[in-house]
């Protein structure tokens, strides 16, 4: 499997992304996810690209962003359009986004099919940059559950539509990440690997509180240390080298959780040939 680090883990962090690639080679890291919004700062710098990130011996798997599905037709499209850009410069094959900003139970049948066809559209225009559209697992969202992910590929039907495989969001759905994953599997273009101490802690997780500078970061744990069970659910990966995943941490300490988790992920890789596989649920 093939890991790397999130630009939006330093959101609130003076740093380079020089600095951040340096650090993610000398630690393990094949590659750095970036977000859109530190995309979009570099786009006129000429001597940030890709072929200069892999001096470092890394590169972009997906550049994350929220594409405006909501807003005006064209708008969208214009976005779309640069997103794409942006993807390319960095030889990112994916680019990442949300499935409208309603859960799947409170969202209308019209609704879904609006969502549905501007997926399709944008899915239309990255396909013709060479890339994928990555629809995230997230609550809140028409990929909010495995049911409503599955019935969202098949509204979207294009084959440019991909998932980014949220662990932590799908076991807060509803669902048995190992079983979500034998589903989607076909459909799966990435990974997003965090951990929450416990249920009552998601709201940590609530975009208002992540992004703000002074948000509540207690519940966010390192990755092998919360209720779910990654050791269980990446046993599911053992073996496939083409699997590509980011280490999305949100909370303090960036430096020392993710020496950590990079560190203890590619124990486990070793380890997980040889372990059974089991529910990965919550700990008991």
């Amino acid at each position: 499997m093939k890991v790397s680090l999130c630009t939006i883990t330093f959101r609130h962090h003076l740093v380079s992304l020089e600095d951040l690639a340096v650090w993610a080679g000398a630690n393990g890291f094949q590659g750095i996810e970036l977000w859109g919004a530190h995309a979009r700062n570099m786009a006129h710098d000429p001597a940030r690209d890709a072929a200069w990130l892999a001096g470092y011996g890394l590169s972009v798997p997906m550049v994350s962003d929220y594409l405006p599905l909501d807003g005006d037709a064209e708008a969208l499209r214009h976005k779309t359009l640069d997103l794409c850009r942006l993807a390319q410069r960095w030889r990112a094959r994916k680019i990442r986004t949300f499935a409208g900003g309603t859960g799947s139970a409170e969202t209308p049948p019209e609704r879904r099919a609006f969502i549905a066809e501007r997926l399709r559209m944008i899915c239309a225009l990255a396909a013709g940059h060479g890339l994928s559209v990555l629809v995230e697992t997230h609550p809140n969202t028409l990929a909010d559950t495995l049911a409503a992910t599955r019935a969202l590929i098949r509204a979207v039907d294009h084959p440019a539509l991909k998932v980014n495989f949220d662990v932590l969001h799908v076991w807060e759905g509803g669902d048995d990440p190992v079983a979500a994953h034998a589903a989607l599997r076909p459909h799966i273009g990435h990974y997003h690997l965090k951990n929450v101490r416990s249920r009552a802690d998601l709201g940590v997780f609530e975009p208002a509180n992540v992004y703000a500078a002074a948000g509540r970061r207690d519940g966010m744990v390192p990755l092998f240390d919360g209720t779910v069970d990654y050791r269980a659910f990446l046993a599911e990966l053992a073996g496939d080298p083409d699997a590509e995943a980011s280490l999305e941490w949100f909370g303090d300490d960036c430096y020392g959780v993710l020496r950590r988790d990079r560190r203890t992920l590619a124990e486990t890789a070793v380890a997980a040939t040889a372990r059974p596989r089991r529910h990965a649920g919550m700990r008991h």
